[in-house]
């Protein structure tokens, strides 16, 4: 399973990205995905998923300001960052995701996200 995210930058605080991953090596429209991320010191956190259904989560510290979504005849996941503070600075990860518990199983190679204040 290959996982190639896109789309970090640099962003004032207010401002918003839109994060891209193109999935292939597996059947992504039965797929779990979601969007991690790892900030400097701190433990990787799971901030959105959503299943193959199209059911979401999202962590609290994300809610009502990002947007998962997915194209499955694209095979590639998106995640709207809208009203970024500088605490969402962070490395995001694209992440496949397994089970119940929404465990990640493969993750792509990142892309860096830094929300200025």
């Amino acid at each position: 399973v290959r996982l190639v995210e896109s789309g970090g930058g640099l962003v004032q605080a207010g401002g918003s990205l839109r994060l891209s991953c193109a999935v292939s090596g597996s059947i992504f429209s039965i797929s779990d995905m979601g969007w991690a991320r790892q900030a400097p010191g701190k433990k990787r956190e799971l901030v959105a998923a959503i299943r193959s259904g199209g059911s979401t989560y999202y962590g609290d510290s994300v809610k009502e300001r990002f947007t998962i979504s997915r194209d499955n005849a694209k095979a590639t996941l998106y995640l709207q960052m809208n009203s970024l503070k500088p605490e969402d600075t962070a490395m995001y990860y694209c992440v496949s995701l397994r089970g119940v518990a929404l465990d990640p199983e493969h993750w792509g190679q990142g892309t860096q996200v830094t929300v200025s204040s």
